[in-house]
């Protein structure tokens, strides 16, 4: 599993007309998934994430996590982010996962991500999305398990 985490003010995700998920300040996630990952590296992330300290404190240091900001998460499926691109000029997809366990593992790690306290709000896999953010910091993060 490949994350891409960014650090936001507020972020929206928009399928067409209509608004499919909406965040305050926390973490927009960009979610893609391989083929051999599993619900243990799910469990794994799903933890990391909220708890990785990357919220300022009182001092201005990177010391709080997003649960302890009473944060929010906007979780977005992303298979993109298994693109090769070392051949040729269009990007391939192959070492991303088939859609069936794609959508069951991001479906688990947002389950799981809520289990830990967080408020989840998402994407819907496999729509034509557009992401608006205002990144925060900027702090963008690549965590992969």
């Amino acid at each position: 599993m490949r994350i891409v985490i960014q650090r936001v003010t507020h972020a929206a995700v928009r399928i067409g007309d209509r608004t499919a998920g909406e965040i305050g300040p926390g973490l927009l996630l960009l979610l893609g998934v391989g083929p051999e990952d599993t619900e243990e590296q799910a469990d794994y992330l799903a933890a990391k994430t909220v708890n990785m300290r990357i919220f300022e404190d009182e001092n201005g240091k990177m010391n709080r996590s997003v649960k302890d900001i009473g944060g929010e998460i906007l979780v977005v499926s992303q298979f993109t982010l298994y693109a090769d691109c070392r051949k040729g000029n269009r990007p391939s997809f192959t070492g991303a996962a088939a859609p069936e366990p794609a959508n069951r593992l991001y479906e688990y790690f947002k389950k799981k991500v809520e289990e830990l306290g967080i408020p989840v709000a998402c994407g819907e896999f496999g729509a034509e999305m557009k992401v608006s953010l205002e990144n925060d910091g900027p702090v963008t993060i690549l965590m992969e398990k």
